[in-house]
């Protein structure tokens, strides 16, 4: 990041940021050397969704500029707020941007959404999110008491009364998502047949405030992050580890703003050390062709927060360690989808539109539905429940024949149990 004062206005100034914009079109499309199949070339879900300009990074820059100077305002025309809330803040535009510019157009959009929170301007969509934030502590519209329902009878620790080493921090996708309660579940297993010395808050824990930030709730995203720094300080917590991909951002690239000291690693990180260390082994063969879906906040985001950001540098994220393992578990075929890495495709459920736009989310979705079956993988993998939710909403809508896994599964189906 720019260390000297004038830098640091220049890059974090989101008024520059959208002035500097020179409307190139590269926040629409991949790189053209890393373009396999015209097919699949765009970057940007929601200009390839409405086909108007207005909805890619560069005409969003247009409307911020306006609206910053005063010379757009609100009323002017309803959609504006359809322009700057149906995105699924995924950082596709970002890195291609970064290619040629070294600029951030996502955190202009980010700015501008708290911008409109401040000034009043929500969707009526987000009411019922917020309320459920304000009541429960959690983006579902769940009851926090059932938050740790998904642990009951497994015996784990309760960090609000014990202390551990390692917290696992749940989430709310997966707290409230019973159809997705097999993976945290899975996570248990797993931890106490490594000897981790782990537990969880339960029905104390809080949401992460990933999701919050995204809509433009900064408020919301610090009392948050406040919260959960305070009780892993008090249960004696080293490392945090989490499966959900928008709360390991959250708490690896933000909460470090809010004071946070602890480390934080993403259940595919910790797989990768378990593993090393020979506590998983993998030694059950997995007859499988999968396809690997990166998850944005677990890919091109880290490389897009303010407190992380290096010029030249645009695409740091995890993306060898999940496919490392993948390819270390006996009888699974490993391949690649058209768009990896920092190019992939969303899968749609990003920056609230899973609640807040379900056809433009599953438009999303099903495009990389297409793009998985054309490599003749039987499933996809990947490492975050957003992902899963909204990839396998789209393969039930269109009664695709693919399903999709997380990592933890694959794991869990291939490792070795009490030496056998």
């Amino acid at each position: 990041m720019p260390t000297d004062e004038f830098n640091r206005k220049w890059y974090w100034d989101f008024r520059k940021n959208a002035w500097y914009c020179l409307r190139c079109n590269n926040c629409k499309w991949i790189d053209n050397w890393e373009v396999k199949d015209a097919r699949f070339a765009r970057i940007c879900p929601s200009n390839a969704y409405y086909l108007f300009d207005t909805y890619a990074a560069q005409g969003r820059m247009d409307v911020s500029l306006d609206l910053i100077d005063g010379v757009l305002k609100y009323e002017d025309d309803p959609e504006i707020l359809d322009i700057l809330y149906a995105c699924n803040t995924c950082g596709g535009c970002d890195v291609m941007c970064k290619g040629v510019h070294d600029m951030s157009p996502i955190n202009v959009i980010l700015e501008m959404r708290a911008k409109m929170v401040e000034d009043g301007q929500l969707l009526p969509q987000y009411l019922p999110i917020l309320e459920s934030l304000r009541r429960e502590d959690n983006t579902m519209l769940g009851k926090k008491a059932d938050r740790g329902k998904w642990a009951e009878g497994l015996g784990i620790k309760n960090l609000a009364e014990e202390s551990a080493e390692v917290a696992f921090f749940t989430g709310c996708r997966f707290s409230f998502d019973e159809e997705l309660w097999k993976i945290p579940r899975a996570i248990a297993g797993i931890f106490k047949d490594a000897g981790v010395d782990f537990g969880i808050m339960g029905k104390d824990e809080n949401c992460c405030g990933s999701r919050p930030a995204q809509m433009g709730f900064k408020g919301e995203f610090t009392k948050y992050a406040e919260n959960n720094i305070d009780a892993w300080k008090n249960a004696g917590v080293k490392t945090v580890v989490t499966a959900c991909s928008d709360g390991y951002y959250a708490m690896k690239r933000l909460y470090p703003e809010v004071g946070s000291k602890v480390e934080v690693l993403h259940m595919v990180e910790f797989l990768a050390r378990l593993i090393e260390q020979g506590k998983i082994k993998l030694t059950k063969k997995v007859p499988m062709k999968v396809t690997y879906h990166d998850p944005c906040h677990l890919g091109r985001r880290l490389s897009q927060a303010i407190s992380v950001f290096n010029p030249n540098e645009r695409s740091m994220g995890i993306y060898e360690p999940p496919r490392d393992i993948i390819k270390a578990i006996p009888g699974v075929e490993m391949v690649e989808m058209f768009r990896n890495r920092e190019c992939a495709w969303c899968c749609g459920a990003g920056g609230g539109v899973i609640d807040t736009y379900p056809d433009f989310n599953s438009y999303t979705a099903t495009q990389r539905i297409i793009e998985a079956q054309e490599t003749g993988a039987e499933a996809i993998v990947t490492a975050c429940p957003w992902c899963e939710r909204s990839l396998g909403d789209a393969i039930k809508e269109t009664g695709a024949k693919i399903k999709v896994i997380d990592l933890v599964e694959l794991v869990d189906s291939a490792r070795q149990r009490g030496g056998k």
